[in-house]
């Protein structure tokens, strides 16, 4: 669908989360939707139509955030904007939401956390955030380092001795250079960027605040990680299957 849905989570996700924060709202909402009835009740209202009012009032209200078009669409996050609704893109800075009063009225009012409780799972919510990115900032540091770059020079290799053979009968092969030409591109891509991305990882590591590090992992580290993984899947379709070191897309699916 394109609306707002909630599906199965990923083996490393934990659904828990989302369904305290939703049962949460749930609750606070009805506790105020039942406090706004009998008001209106005891004022001399019969109750469908203080039902009803109050329905009606709650309608009006929520129209900002009502979109009957494709949730999922640019269209949808430009008419967002016009309506002034926040739209954070980043974990760390989404993260936030958990500190503000409100977040922290909702919680406290229905029981959930205290302000200290909710103050410990967002420390322990960044640190897990950028952890994972240093692991995976680490291990694909480690990978192109010792597996792609030497895979696609020893194939590089292969080709250039190939062209100087057939220069030597005589033979000129256009391809094979526009390979070589093609590998040597990529390969100074990856290992450009590989390299700097290794040593902001070093910078952000030297970060006390974990705020400030979740943040720097994403905005800084993370952000070499597509050029990588665009150029080193380049790399992948180029290599010599019998050279390449890792699986491939279609042996992760069908076995060879």
């Amino acid at each position: 669908g394109n609306k707002f849905e909630l599906r199965a989570v990923g083996s490393s996700a934990n659904s828990s989360a989302p369904m305290t924060i939703l049962n949460a709202i749930m609750a606070e909402q009805l506790v105020k939707f039942k406090a706004e009835v009998d008001k209106l009740i005891k004022k001399g209202d019969k109750k469908d139509i203080a039902l009803l009012t109050v329905i009606k009032k709650y309608i009006k209200e929520s129209k900002s955030i009502r979109f009957e078009g494709n949730g999922y669409s640019q269209e949808w996050e430009d008419e967002a904007a016009t309506r002034g609704l926040s739209n954070i893109k980043t974990t760390p800075k989404a993260l936030d939401a958990y500190l503000t009063e409100k977040s922290a009225g909702l919680f406290e009012t229905t029981g959930i956390y205290s302000k200290r409780e909710i103050h410990a799972r967002h420390e322990i919510m960044l640190e897990n955030f950028y952890k994972k990115l240093q692991i995976e900032a680490r291990v694909m540091g480690e990978v192109a380092n010792t597996a792609i770059i030497p895979a696609a020079i020893a194939y590089q290799n292969s080709l250039i001795e190939n062209v100087k053979g057939l220069k030597e009968l005589g033979v000129e092969s256009k391809s094979s250079l526009d390979i070589v030409k093609k590998l040597s591109e990529h390969l100074d891509i990856v290992k450009t960027n590989i390299d700097a991305m290794l040593e902001e990882r070093k910078v952000t590591n030297k970060i006390e605040d974990t705020r400030e590090k979740a943040i720097a992992y994403d905005e800084k580290v993370k952000s070499y990680f597509d050029t990588i993984r665009y150029h080193a899947d380049k790399l992948e379709q180029i290599v010599d299957d019998s050279v390449w070191p890792l699986p491939k897309f279609r042996e992760l699916l069908f076995m060879k």
